[in-house]
């Protein structure tokens, strides 16, 4: 029977890692950019366009980052 296996080193290759920090980096930025435009689009909203939709000024903080960052 044949056998097969990989051994790399922990954390792989620096450029792997680079590669890997940069995806995140970015990953994050775009969730922030999600998060500050939901903010500022419902912040921008008058109190009675909040009623009308049902939020409180209070909660603008919490839709929003669940909007980037999920719960």
């Amino acid at each position: 029977m044949a056998h097969a296996s990989e051994v790399r080193a922990a954390g792989g290759s620096l450029l792997h890692r680079i590669a890997e920090f940069r995806a995140f980096v970015a990953d994050r930025y775009a969730r922030y950019q999600l998060y500050r435009e939901t903010y500022d689009q419902l912040s921008d909203l008058s109190a009675r366009d909040l009623d009308d939709l049902g939020i409180h000024r209070g909660d603008i903080h919490r839709i929003a980052t669940e909007a980037a960052y999920g719960k």
